[in-house]
């Protein structure tokens, strides 16, 4: 039985990467960059447990995805980091970025090899180009660049942090309050992706699966008398609205539904619910925008939308095309690529007595394809 933890960081915000996309959640065939990492350590058999931190508003997300400990991160590395130290047992940790996903077993087998020299075992690449600092050649040979992995000594690890002080790497916290550091040879293959650039340097990284994923959504609303109509954000020209905590756009919320559902989040009443007094009265475009927003950051693309709305009343034929431009424009997806169809029940059940209007709606998504950003 190893006696050794293994904590990944996934908790980050990704705000150098510029695409909309966070790192984590870029598409490795059918896995996000952190399951596709998660994987390797724990297919390894090397360690006792495997520790994943995640951005408090993606660890309930994360756990979905299969059974992985998920622990939520902080506001830093570091109070991440503090967070899945907690949940370890074992006399050692090893800690590492997702963001590194190329990471080679040999160098995993060094940092275990050596793990008896140092209460942190550092993997480090030297300098090869000349360097200038403020104005002054220094001497390159003594420049190391510290990556990760890093092997600690639980103990001495969880000690060190316990400070205000923000520290870059383990190692340093180690090393600054009496902790031994040993360096070993690090490894170019376990280059950190930072920008959009690194991608091309990481080889092990295959580009997304060509996978479809279907959603569909239902949604009702009763009319009210006051308020005005609005659907799929497209002011009605009719004297009654709906009744709803949000302006009642009901076409919208069947929208939101399905494309949730196609990427397996869960539906508008988990991430906007009704209790909030923030979505009060709040223009549902708004809501869609947001969704458009948190699919593109998991790394989904929308391919394709269809809607039908039920409605003995209003009559929707002259609404019809303005609603597929405004759809469109909020899914950034040309108009053909939104259907949209309207009927009614014939005068049957609570549409048919003119009580309100039912919506039913499918999306479908693909993985965005990163090699072509």
């Amino acid at each position: 039985m190893s006696d050794i933890s293994i904590i990944l960081l996934a908790a980050g915000n990704s705000t150098r990467f510029e695409c909309g996309i966070k790192k984590q959640w870029l598409r490795i065939g059918d896995l996000p960059l952190w399951q596709f990492v998660t994987n390797r350590f724990i297919e390894s058999k090397k360690f006792a447990d495997v520790i994943i931190t995640g951005h408090p508003e993606e660890a309930d997300y994360m756990r979905l995805h299969g059974n992985y400990t998920v622990v939520k991160g902080g506001e830093s590395r570091q109070d991440s980091l503090k967070s899945a130290l907690s949940h370890v047992h074992t006399p050692y940790v090893m800690v590492t970025d997702v963001a590194r996903g190329c990471i080679d077993s040999k160098l995993i087998s060094r940092l275990i090899d050596n793990r008896d020299k140092a209460d942190s075992i550092v993997p480090v690449l030297h300098m090869h180009d000349t360097v200038v600092y403020k104005g002054n050649t220094i001497d390159r040979a003594e420049l190391l660049r510290i990556q990760t992995p890093q092997l600690s000594v639980s103990g001495v690890l969880k000690s060190a942090l316990k400070t205000e002080t923000e520290y870059t790497d383990d190692s340093s916290a180690i090393v600054a309050t009496g902790g031994t550091r040993h360096f070993i040879e690090g490894d170019e293959t376990a280059r950190k992706l930072t920008t959009i650039a690194d991608l091309a340097a990481l080889e092990c990284l295959q580009k997304p699966s060509a996978t479809i994923l279907t959603g569909n959504g239902f949604d009702v609303h009763a009319f009210d008398t006051s308020g005005k109509m609005v659907l799929c954000g497209v002011d009605i020209d009719h004297p009654v609205g709906f009744k709803a905590h949000s302006d009642g756009d009901v076409a919208i919320h069947a929208l939101i539904d399905a494309l949730l559902g196609a990427a397996g989040i869960g539906d508008i009443g988990m991430l906007f619910p009704d209790t909030d007094d923030t979505y009060k009265g709040i223009d549902s475009t708004l809501l869609l925008t947001k969704t458009v927003a948190l699919l593109r950051c998991y790394g989904f693309g929308i391919v394709n939308a269809d809607i039908t709305i039920a409605a003995q009343t209003p009559r929707l034929a002259a609404y019809k095309t303005k609603m597929r431009h405004r759809l469109g424009e909020l899914l950034k997806l040309p108009p053909v690529r939104i259907g949209l169809k309207a009927t009614t029940t014939e005068k049957l059940g609570f549409i048919g007595r003119n009580e309100g209007v039912a919506v039913m709606a499918s999306a479908t998504l693909n993985y965005i394809d990163w090699t072509q950003l």
